[in-house]
């Protein structure tokens, strides 16, 4: 989105580097032992145990650090979190990791990486598009001057609201859609230009796709995303014995559970996680379809899961050689996921947990467990991300209508096209 020439942001970089060394910042770490990527925490500002002052502190920072932390904005997490996200977006200094980031834990995070110079490009868009962009910009202009000032007053802030919005279409991993505001105040008037940025339409089926962590005893020992409709997660004991033809002709993707490290700590349960390992043979498939993701169970060993579309009370067992069980409900997400666009508060869960050889309930902490592997399911996370950015920016809007004198704003809407496609045209409020 760079306009002809590379924004300088050595500024953001050496902040946010300092910041993420300090330490003072709960969840701003480092992500890796080189220091080039970080964490920064992001909890929803409508979660009933965001805390302000330790969950929004590095986003109250940047404000602070710009000096937008003004009057208006001394109580306002979310205008905060959208200004330093919005700069991370634009800035060719830092490219999101999504794979790495975790965001349907307690204390969710995303991860940033620190983008070397020889790897940083530059945007320059044709002039044939600057100029037409320009001459609508005329035309709209002498044409809002001579409508009657009782008609500009009837655009409410829910009008604003309901035309902000953007298609729920299947999105290509690292290519998501950014609503980046740019403020400039003019004397009594405040003029708002926000930019949407087009992603390209995945193909079908990209919407299918698992990130998979395991932990044994708490500690996480492998962590793989893939790409398909179906994984199997299994024990594949060494032996010296070749492979059946079975297991040759496998279609989709495994993921081998490890041998536990030597990093977990001696003791009673480390020796029965290597009993229960065995029984693990053949392990479970997880099948994503239009409806759901369903779970069958093929190893000895029991498995229990848990989510957040689960129909009854207490423990839910994946029996052996049975129907498979939904354990994730795409439909009911999709309900969820609209709740949450119009109203806010909770965003909707995006993953179960399987917990193998013990039993596990909602209330049970999995880092106690022997063997507990956690899904996610990338594009379901994404339309969550989207929804919270345009959430976050409709905040910020009414932060800033709120600070004009007439108690409304002017939104200009201007779309970005990708670099490999063009935007659609979503006119002038």
């Amino acid at each position: 989105m760079a306009a002809g020439r590379m924004r300088s942001t050595r500024r953001l970089r050496s902040w946010i580097v300092e910041q993420v060394s300090s330490g003072k910042y709960p969840g701003l770490v480092w992500d890796d032992e080189a220091k080039t990527m970080f964490r920064i925490p992001w909890k929803h500002a409508g979660k009933q145990d965001f805390r302000k002052d330790e969950d929004a502190a590095i986003f109250k920072a940047w404000a602070e650090f710009k000096g937008k932390l003004t009057d208006e904005g001394q109580d306002n997490p979310a205008a905060w979190k959208t200004r330093l996200r919005c700069a991370l977006n634009k800035s060719p200094e830092f490219k999101e990791v999504m794979e790495r980031a975790q965001l349907d834990i307690s204390e969710p995070y995303k991860v940033y990486r620190l983008v070397p110079i020889s790897e940083q490009g530059v945007v320059v868009p044709e002039k044939k598009s600057r100029e037409k962009t320009s001459r609508r910009s005329k035309r709209r202009r002498s044409e809002s001057d001579s409508e009657d000032d009782s008609q500009v007053k009837q655009i409410k802030r829910e009008e604003a609201t309901s035309q902000l919005c953007v298609e729920d279409t299947p999105v290509q991993r690292e290519e998501t859609t950014q609503c980046t505001a740019f403020i400039q105040t003019d004397f009594d008037e405040i003029r708002l230009d926000v930019r949407i940025e087009e992603s390209v339409a995945a193909p079908v089926g990209a919407q299918d796709s698992f990130n998979v962590a395991v932990h044994y005893l708490g500690q996480e020992v492998l962590r793989r995303q893939i790409q398909g409709t179906d994984v199997r997660i299994t024990y594949l004991p060494s032996s010296p014995v070749p492979p059946t033809p079975a297991i040759l002709k496998a279609r989709f993707p495994r993921i081998p559970l490890p041998e536990p490290p030597s990093t977990l700590p001696a003791g009673p349960e480390l020796q029965a996680l290597f009993t229960l390992l065995p029984f693990m043979e053949r392990g479970v498939v997880l099948t994503s379809t239009p409806q759901g993701v369903y779970g069958k169970r093929f190893c000895q060993g029991r498995v229990f899961w848990t989510g957040p579309h689960t129909t009854t009370p207490g423990l839910h067992k994946m029996e052996r050689n049975t129907e498979p069980v939904l354990l994730f409900n795409k439909e009911i997400f999709k309900q969820q996921l609209d709740l949450f666009r119009s109203n806010g508060g909770q965003p909707p869960e995006c993953g179960f947990t399987l917990c193998f050889g013990e039993e596990l309930s909602n209330s049970e902490d999995p880092s106690r467990k022997l063997i507990i592997v956690q899904i996610t399911l990338p594009w379901e996370e994404q339309q969550v991300q989207n929804a919270q950015s345009i959430l976050e920016s409709i905040t910020i809007l009414q932060s800033l209508a709120s600070q004009s004198p007439l108690g409304e704003i002017t939104l200009n809407l201007v779309t970005v096209p990708s670099p490999t496609s063009e935007g659609i045209g979503c006119g002038t409020l």
